[in-house]
C-alpha cells in the first residue's frame, strides 16, 4: 500500500493503522468533521507502520492490534525503541480486559474499544495527542495497584506471546490456525500450549477456555 502523506502543522496529525480499508474510511470521515484533527497517514500492516514513521512526522499513532504479521505488541515495542515520542493510542475489537493493562505497559497512551462513540474517540485523541494518558477507571486501577499485588490471577502471569496463544486458543481456534496467523509452526504454538496449560495449572483446552470466559477475556 502507498499513501502519500500530506501534514498539517496546525492540526493533530495522526497515522492510522488498520488493516481493514471500510474502518479507515470510517474513521477519516469522523475526523474530517473537526478543525483540530487530520488524517496524515495509513498503513495496512504493522510493517507498514513502521516504515512510515521512519520517514514522516506524526503527532500520533492511532493502531489497531490485530493487523498481518508481527504482533500488536511486538509492533508497539519496537514503534516505543524507535520513536518513543510519539503517542500511541489503541483502538482495538477486543474488550479492555483482554489487552489493555498489557499494552499500556507496553507504552500505549491509552486503550480504546471500536464500539466507542466517536465523541469519546475525539477526546481520547486531544488527550493523548496533549501528553495525557486515556483509560477506563477499571484500567486505571489495575495499573495503579497492579505493582503492589502480589496474588496474580493465572492469565497474568503469562508472557506477552503465551497470552495471546491462550486468547486464540479461548476463542476457539485451532493450533493450525493460530499458527498461520502468527506465522509460527504448529510446533512452537503447541509448546506454547503446554506452557500455558503448566503455568495456569491446566490440563485441556475446555479448562482454559472456562477460564477465559468466567473471567470476561473473551
Amino acid at each position: 500500500m502507498t499513501t502519500q502523506i500530506l501534514t498539517d502543522r496546525k492540526k493533530i496529525n495522526i497515522l492510522i493503522a488498520d488493516d481493514h480499508p471500510l474502518f479507515r474510511r470510517g474513521l477519516k470521515h469522523v475526523f474530517s468533521e473537526t478543525e483540530d484533527i487530520h488524517v496524515a497517514g495509513e498503513a495496512e500492516t504493522g510493517q507498514e507502520l513502521l516504515n512510515l514513521v521512519r520517514k514522516n512526522e506524526f503527532d500520533l499513532i492511532l493502531m489497531d492490534i490485530a493487523m498481518p504479521g508481527k504482533s500488536g505488541l511486538e509492533i508497539l515495542k519496537q514503534l516505543k525503541s524507535e520513536v518513543p515520542k510519539i503517542p500511541v493510542l489503541i483502538l482495538s475489537v477486543y474488550p479492555e480486559e483482554q489487552y489493555a493493562v498489557r499494552f499500556i505497559k507496553a507504552g500505549a497512551s491509552g486503550y480504546l474499544t471500536k464500539e466507542s462513540a466517536s465523541e469519546k474517540l475525539l477526546e481520547a485523541v486531544r488527550k493523548v495527542a496533549g501528553g495525557g494518558k486515556f483509560a477506563s477507571v477499571e484500567i486505571t486501577e489495575k495499573l495503579a495497584f497492579g505493582f503492589f499485588d502480589t496474588n496474580k490471577l493465572p492469565h497474568e502471569i503469562l508472557s506477552d506471546r503465551e497470552y495471546q496463544v491462550f486468547c486464540m486458543i479461548a476463542g476457539g481456534k485451532s493450533l493450525t490456525e493460530i499458527g498461520e496467523d502468527l506465522s509460527l509452526s504448529v510446533k512452537t504454538i503447541s509448546t506454547h500450549r503446554t506452557r500455558i496449560l503448566e503455568k495456569m495449572g491446566m490440563r485441556k483446552n475446555a479448562e482454559l477456555i472456562h477460564y477465559a470466559i468466567q473471567h470476561k477475556l473473551v
